[in-house]
């Protein structure tokens, strides 16, 4: 996705002719590196991105030999690859994920083409497939003035929460403008312009916005 609050545009390039994009490391490398840290360690993993299931196979060795020695696992991720057409690849990765971390951008559909450019159906399609998996979700919702702040949409997703039967944790992020800079670095115009970062008064007003919609929907 190209979402426009953004702050790691220097994610967005998958391939490069130049030079591999990040630090490429195998499964062993990565499990070696958190056995040398694991005593500083809550006692798991989180894979996080970008787009962790950009590399479902990868992703899915990592968890499932994370899974072997004990680890918890933690997938952090926006489900924007969720096929409900063909399941297969995420059915195995859920088997040993233990806990996700969903990224709900936005609950209107034309609003969230807007934001990130592409449509949130799969994504809204994914929280319903690990609902009806039984598997534990936090959804997190960053709220943007003039985007995302706004009580209309914050019910609708509430409401639309609270169909999710495995849900047990919301987090209502405050939009910041701390990645202009980066923008800025990389010579990139940055696509919010002067927007204000969200007050602390205002997610909590937005986080009770939310919580109703869940009353109202679990109360239908």
């Amino acid at each position: 996705m190209r979402c426009l609050y953004c702050h790691n545009p220097d994610t967005w390039t998958v391939h490069s002719a130049k030079e591999p994009v990040g630090t490429e490391m195998t499964v062993d490398e990565i499990l070696a590196m958190y056995d040398g840290v694991k005593e500083f360690c809550s006692g798991g993993i989180t894979c996080t991105g970008g787009e962790p299931m950009m590399q479902p196979a990868f992703l899915t060795e990592l968890f499932e030999r994370a899974k072997e020695k004990g680890i918890h696992t933690c997938l952090d991720t926006s489900g924007v690859t969720f096929n409900p057409d063909n399941t297969a690849v995420f059915d195995r990765l859920m088997k040993s994920t233990d806990l996700v971390m969903l990224d709900i951008k936005h609950i209107d559909d034309e609003e969230h083409k807007k934001l990130t450019g592409h449509t949130n159906k799969n994504i809204l399609a994914f929280a319903r497939y690990l609902s009806d998996m039984g598997k534990t979700l936090w959804v997190r919702h960053v709220t943007v003035p003039g985007i995302t702040y706004n009580d209309d949409y914050l019910y609708k997703l509430g409401l639309f929460l609270s169909e999710l039967k495995s849900l047990k944790a919301l987090d209502v992020l405050k939009y910041h403008d701390m990645g202009k800079v980066k923008y800025e670095n990389l010579g990139m115009e940055y696509p919010l312009g002067d927007t204000p970062p969200l007050t602390t008064e205002e997610a909590k007003h937005a986080k009770d916005v939310i919580m109703q919609g869940i009353k109202d929907g679990l109360n239908r």
